[in-house]
């Protein structure tokens, strides 16, 4: 089959380990040929170009700046994103006819794109949904649906309709994603909307204990202490207050030290606290290479995920997965509609509370400090990710509608 597809994701090559990096070597193992459209944000000062690798063709458009600018370039930006695409498209891959068109929210402005290739080429179409907005974005009180703000809404509000309305397929990323897209859409057919849940293709990091202790050392790390790691990025998503008060409550503590690596739109107030108070149980630090970050997370022990209290959407970071992949458990601090948390419990491997309960947390990070029940639920978390979130499945899962199988 010929596959085409869809991201806002900057890569130039399958080596890189993710979730949709991951999925499309699947489907290049399979001997499928693919056919990836990812973006070159302006500001690297590079034009569109198109990389070929073997049975894998990417091509990289040249877009507005999206990642690290402002709302206003942002906007902008994916609001152009459509036609950059379309064009592109026309002009690189017009003597292809794609079998499956594969893409993931966000953004959720590429409708006209994907019309025009399954119109051309007869293609199904795949929906990875990753990101419900703009609901998200009312959550967290950067747009309204009243106001003037409205009318921002219900242009996305209507541009999401109908997406899923031209999608064959909707993958969404667990249960709870499922039941609240059926139940506030009420004209999705619920055939066409299953679970295609995030996914890696595990690798192996086996690092020595000797190792890991130089690993701390290098990060000037304390050896005597529980790690606890947040990686990832520093938005409104992750409540930021909530997990200042985290760590002031941490303070108390004599074994858990809590490491923070990100970035995003709210480091700067992170590290304006940590410039303020002397944390003896915390450190901040802004984002790593991959490679390195991976190292230095599967030195620590206890990977942590934190989702602002206020979403009513069920949000599914795939963060988890590289905390899977060390074998770490996990605890998840969230709002009350994501299933994330009751996964990790149900799973074994990891525990949950409220992005409202500071005490919660401090009883879970009490409570890892125990080296055996870590190593214990640290087994069941990398043994559920081959299980459960591996790219074999969620290859499985799409292809299953064009194979007849469930296996291929």
């Amino acid at each position: 089959m010929n596959i085409l597809f869809l991201t806002l994701l900057d890569f130039d090559s399958l080596e890189e380990q993710g979730i949709y990096t991951d999925l499309m070597r699947e489907f290049a193992l399979n001997n499928h040929e693919v056919y990836i459209v990812s973006p070159v944000e302006k500001k690297t000062q590079q034009n569109t170009y198109l990389i070929n690798e073997k049975n894998v063709k990417i091509l990289k458009v040249k877009i507005g700046n999206v990642q690290k600018t402002n709302m206003m370039e942002k906007g902008i930006s994916l609001l152009l994103l459509n036609r950059k695409f379309k064009n592109s498209i026309r002009e690189y891959f017009s003597g292809v006819k794609f079998d499956l068109i594969i893409y993931a929210t966000p953004p959720i402005t590429l409708v006209n794109t994907i019309k025009y290739i399954v119109k051309r080429d007869r293609a199904k179409s795949y929906l990875l949904l990753k990101d419900i907005f703009p609901q998200n974005a009312v959550d967290l009180e950067m747009i309204s649906k009243k106001g003037l703000s409205r009318f921002i809404y219900s242009y996305f509000r209507w541009k999401e309709k109908e997406l899923y309305k031209i999608s064959d397929y909707i993958g969404c990323m667990s249960l709870a994603n499922v039941k609240y897209i059926l139940k506030e859409n009420k004209t999705v057919d619920s055939d066409k909307v299953e679970i295609c849940p995030n996914t890696i293709s595990p690798l192996n990091i086996d690092i020595s204990d000797v190792d890991k202790m130089k690993i701390k050392q290098k990060y000037k790390l304390p050896l005597n202490k529980t790690i606890f790691i947040y990686g990832g990025n520093l938005g409104k998503p992750q409540g930021i207050d909530f997990i200042i008060e985290c760590l002031r409550k941490n303070e108390e503590n004599d074994n858990s030290f809590i490491l923070i690596i990100g970035s995003g739109t709210e480091y700067n107030k992170l590290h304006k606290i940590f410039e303020q108070e002397d944390f003896n149980n915390a450190k901040l630090m802004h984002g790593l290479p991959k490679h390195e970050y991976e190292m230095l997370a599967s030195s620590c022990d206890v990977g942590l995920v934190f989702l602002d209290h206020r979403f009513t959407i069920p949000n599914f970071p795939s963060r988890i997965l590289s905390y899977m992949q060390a074998s770490m458990p996990i605890i998840v601090s969230s709002d009350g509609n994501t299933d994330v948390g009751k996964i990790a419990t149900e799973g074994k491997f990891g525990y949950s509370c409220s992005s409202q309960d500071i005490e919660g947390f401090n009883v879970l990070l009490g409570r890892l400090n125990s080296k055996a029940l870590r190593t214990k639920m640290g087994k069941n978390s990398r043994q559920y990710l081959e299980n459960n979130y591996n790219s074999k499945v969620s290859y499985s899962i799409i292809m299953k509608h064009f194979m007849g199988s469930e296996s291929v």
